[in-house]
């Protein structure tokens, strides 16, 4: 795996780590527990819209060396586990 073959995951998980810390700066100053709920939702969303990203291109690329005749680096059930992992 790489940085291109990921797209924007990378971007997502970093917008996440920020966001991340932010909660843990919300609670640290002792910020009102919806607004730190609020943002640790968004930042598991982004966290679980980086994982589907990952899948996904993990699923083209394999479907990219299918077509091009070379054995795919995963199986379907593979991904397909990978994939209800996060779910």
């Amino acid at each position: 795996m790489n940085e291109s073959m990921v797209g924007d995951a990378v971007t997502r998980l970093r917008r996440a780590h920020g966001q991340l810390a932010g909660v843990i700066g919300m609670i640290e100053a002792g910020e009102d527990c919806s607004k730190v709920l609020t943002q640790l939702a968004a930042v598991s969303k982004a966290l679980d819209r980086a994982g589907f990203k990952i899948v996904a291109s993990g699923m083209r690329h394999c479907q990219a060396a299918q077509a091009r005749g070379d054995e795919a680096p995963m199986s379907v059930e593979e991904l397909e586990k990978l994939f209800l992992s996060l779910a």
